[in-house]
């Protein structure tokens, strides 16, 4: 025997071609038409795996390609033990065929070194021999990590259905090797969102003491000069008073009213930022309850105006009771001061269902707005009316969008100058 005669199907530097599915031979004369003329289903390029042939005989190489070439795998042919340990380098292998007698290197050195070597220690090694069938033999096999011996000449199918099952096992195997290693990335993934979650907790709660200390220098340090803006003005007003003229007076009366509109704003800044910060707390609530008091209490505050009031009854949601009375007051409060110069004024409070989700709104026939600024009509201190039509900050619709989407909801608004206005909302969950 000699190790020139074998044809590996693929290259020992790691290249596996075409050539590891070539023709079925017949003696010693390739013939493509021999495998071609009997169809089998392959398994896609990705799904193969590689099966050694390991034989000193080009032949015999032939014959075992053959009995395998059905299975649809990638043969891989050596004619020597040493070029089948290459191979093992650099390539994974379901099983391997190996013949026993083989010059320099026989069948039991190489399966030796085989299982000496990490990578290859497991992988499953079928004896061929045709020499030997002492029970010795089949024993030394067994001893150096054979999983089978078998003996020449073999039944192809036998040897056939051997094979199938470890190349079954090798891509289960693969398989949940593939699996452990995306669940794998998946726990890292978690990590790594739950380590940038954390971060992202810290900066916010870091950043709510920064608002914090900001909320405390606006409510002493800023609020100390205007008190003394606002108490001077009055002091000179009440004591100098008969020294000035009309223009005087008018002036001065500006500088005061400009100190409490200051006063105003930055009290719905701080406002607007406790709503942002405030803890939220879950509970059944009666809106068509509440909005009924918030009205009568309007009404009370001006018992000369005459307005029609229509509420639909029954409404409930599960909601923060405290921020969702501050955004429906706000929005009744909206209503009722642009109505204020409508002479038949109409409130109206209900609730439709657009595309399954309960939508709740009020509804009103006062001044209105153009849609074209609509954008615009929940920022803070964005105003779409004067101040001296209608008074203001500019801060209510903001914190009604602030308290609805910390309850998970969506708010926006519909109108038309002079034709009124409807403010709707949605509750859906809770963002603490």
């Amino acid at each position: 025997m000699s190790d020139s005669g074998g044809q590996p199907v693929g290259r020992p530097d790691g290249q596996v071609g075409e050539a590891a599915s070539v023709a079925l031979v017949s003696g010693d004369t390739a013939s493509s038409d021999s495998l071609t003329a009997r169809p089998h289903a392959r398994p896609s390029a990705d799904d193969r795996v590689n099966v050694l042939l390991v034989d000193d005989q080009p032949a015999n190489l032939v014959a075992l390609e053959a009995m395998l070439q059905g299975l649809g795998q990638n043969l891989i042919k050596a004619s020597s033990g040493r070029e089948a340990l290459k191979w093992l380098l650099t390539h994974e292998f379901a099983v391997v065929l190996l013949d026993v007698k083989m010059p320099d290197m026989d069948g039991f050195e190489t399966a030796t070194l085989i299982r000496q070597r990490d990578k290859s220690r497991h992988t499953p090694i079928i004896f061929l021999t045709a020499a030997d069938k002492s029970q010795t033999q089949a024993v030394r096999g067994y001893a150096v990590g054979a999983v089978d011996y078998l003996v020449k000449p073999v039944v192809p199918e036998f040897v056939r259905s051997k094979v199938a099952v470890f190349v079954e096992l090798a891509k289960k195997t693969e398989l949940l090797r593939r699996q452990a290693q995306l669940l794998q990335e998946s726990e890292q993934e978690a990590r790594e969102l739950a380590e940038t979650r954390a971060e992202l907790v810290r900066d916010l709660e870091h950043k709510n003491r920064e608002l914090e200390s900001f909320s405390y220098a606006v409510s002493h340090d800023l609020r100390a000069p205007l008190r003394r803006i606002e108490s001077f003005g009055r002091a000179v007003q009440e004591s100098q008073a008969a020294r000035l003229d009309d223009a005087g007076r008018r002036y001065l009366d500006r500088v005061r009213e400009a100190s409490r509109q200051m006063s105003q704003l930055i009290d719905d800044v701080l406002y607007l930022a406790r709503v942002t910060r405030a803890e939220m707390r879950e509970q059944e609530l009666d809106l068509s309850a509440l909005v009924t008091l918030l009205l009568d209490r309007m009404l009370e505050a001006e018992p000369g105006r005459q307005v029609e009031i229509k509420v639909r009854p029954g409404v409930t949601v599960t909601a923060d009771g405290q921020l969702l009375r501050i955004a429906v007051e706000n929005l009744l409060e909206n209503a009722w001061k642009f109505t204020s110069k409508t002479p038949a004024a109409r409130i109206e409070f209900g609730v439709t269902n657009l595309a399954g989700e309960p939508t709740y709104f009020v509804r009103d026939n006062g001044a209105g707005f153009d849609m074209t600024y609509a954008d615009r009509l929940f920022g803070p201190f964005q105003r779409l009316h004067p101040s001296s039509e209608f008074p203001g900050t500019g801060i209510g619709l903001a914190t009604v969008q602030r308290i609805i989407h910390r309850h998970g909801g969506r708010v926006w608004a519909e109108g038309m100058p002079g034709q009124g206005a409807t403010l709707h909302f949605t509750i859906g969950r809770f963002r603490t």
